[in-house]
């Protein structure tokens, strides 16, 4: 079941750490390959020859083992597993996880992780309601970890609530579930727009908009992660993306963007035009910067090419033609209009009225509407997981 794969287990200082061999012996017998980091504190609970007896991998706790001489690398570490689980996290780790306290080989591992990272809470009930503990927990969740949530049960300290980690065998699922995801887009090619464009009025300003092209780097990250090979046309933006999986083309105006997105199409399996492309832009751009006067200057518009309705003309029966729509009024009817006048396959509706989302948010909150008109509507989320929620309905339509 999980042949080939490799899992990097983080244990921290906690009495639910008695839990993990059973977890170990699972994965291993599932064929997949698992090496164990622990923090110092660690040990205290759960013995390193447990562990590297069932691994069948040296225990890994300092970042050098003065008894081999070895250095072990938190770099390699971060780029062996497919996947990495830390559990239990304490509310000590979890805090240093949120603010890059690398002081031991598992957080600075965790940070330099470029896998999915799955953790796992477990600590009495009253520190896992404490505002620290919850502010942190959503953090995480908003940097694209993924909880495990603890149960409700018998804790440690003799109190019975929430805190309790979950068993064994319900994470061995959750590990095969999150791998399985790793491989539904293997075989695709998927063209992905972000960013605003700008349009030069002169050579020191533009018309350009709010977008910060998070959503669409979220998404090119999802698919890359999900196995396709990504072609990231990108506007104006802050971010960056490092990928060997990723074919990042940059462009400043809607004319470069139409030009990058209309050329690598017919190749593409999937496009997914997430960009926030000017409509308009000047009739004529000044090739001095145009100064103040008396006299208030008059800037003619025209429209920029509709990259998404020539690309709705050109698609195949093989392609699937993703867009997104940004209204303010009258959304799902607008939407509607859209998705059909455009040829796509699914349009991702964004509402100005939701408080959270649109440009410039971390989050968002959106709309899913198909080609037979079906809504799905989606609670206000992180922009990574809200791009796992496109992602997953672009794979239920293939």
């Amino acid at each position: 079941m999980l042949s080939g794969k490799n899992i990097l287990i983080g244990i921290t200082g906690g009495i639910a750490a008695y839990k993990i061999p059973s977890l170990i012996r699972l994965l291993k017998k599932a064929g997949a390959e698992v090496q164990v980091v622990v923090t110092p504190m660690a040990k205290e609970f759960i013995t390193p020859l447990t562990l590297s007896t069932l691994s069948g991998r040296p225990l890994l706790i300092d970042f050098h083992d003065t008894k081999s001489g070895k250095w072990n690398s938190h770099i390699e570490l971060g780029m062996w597993p497919d996947l990495m689980l830390i559990a239990p996290v304490t509310a000590n780790t979890m805090g240093k996880m949120v603010n890059g306290i690398a002081d031991n080989l598992l957080i600075t591992t965790y940070l330099s992780a470029k896998c999915p990272i799955m953790f796992a809470p477990a600590m009495d009930l009253d520190m896992y309601k404490h505002p620290s503990t919850v502010n942190n927990v959503k953090r995480l969740l908003a940097d694209g970890n993924i909880l495990i949530e603890p149960k409700e049960g018998e804790l440690a300290s003799g109190l019975c609530g929430e805190g309790r980690m979950e068993e064994p065998t319900e994470i061995f699922e959750l590990i095969v579930d999150q791998l399985k995801k790793k491989a539904d887009l293997a075989d695709k090619t998927i063209l992905i727009s972000a960013g605003p464009t700008h349009e030069a009025i002169d050579p020191v300003r533009f018309i350009g908009n709010h977008s910060s092209g998070i959503m669409g780097y979220e998404l090119a990250k999802t698919c890359v992660a999900r196995g396709a090979k990504v072609i990231l046309v990108s506007g104006p933006t802050h971010l960056s993306i490092s990928s060997p999986k990723v074919k990042l083309i940059k462009v400043i105006s809607a004319e470069e963007m139409n030009n990058a997105c209309i050329t690598n199409f017919p190749e593409v399996d999937i496009t997914i035009m997430a960009a926030a492309v000017a409509d308009y832009k000047p009739k004529k751009k000044s090739n001095q910067k145009i100064k103040k006067s008396n006299s208030i200057p008059t800037i003619e518009l025209v429209p920029t090419n509709d990259i998404l309705a020539k690309m709705g003309t050109l698609k195949k029966q093989s392609q699937l033609l993703i867009g997104f729509a940004l209204e303010t009024n009258n959304e799902i009817e607008n939407a509607k209009q859209k998705l059909e006048n455009k040829n796509l396959d699914l349009i991702v509706l964004n509402s100005l009225q939701h408080k959270g989302a649109g440009f410039g948010q971390s989050t968002n909150q959106i709309s899913l509407i198909d080609r037979n008109k079906q809504v799905a509507d989606f609670e206000l989320k992180p922009k990574k997981e809200v791009a796992s929620d496109i992602v997953n309905k672009i794979v239920s339509l293939l």
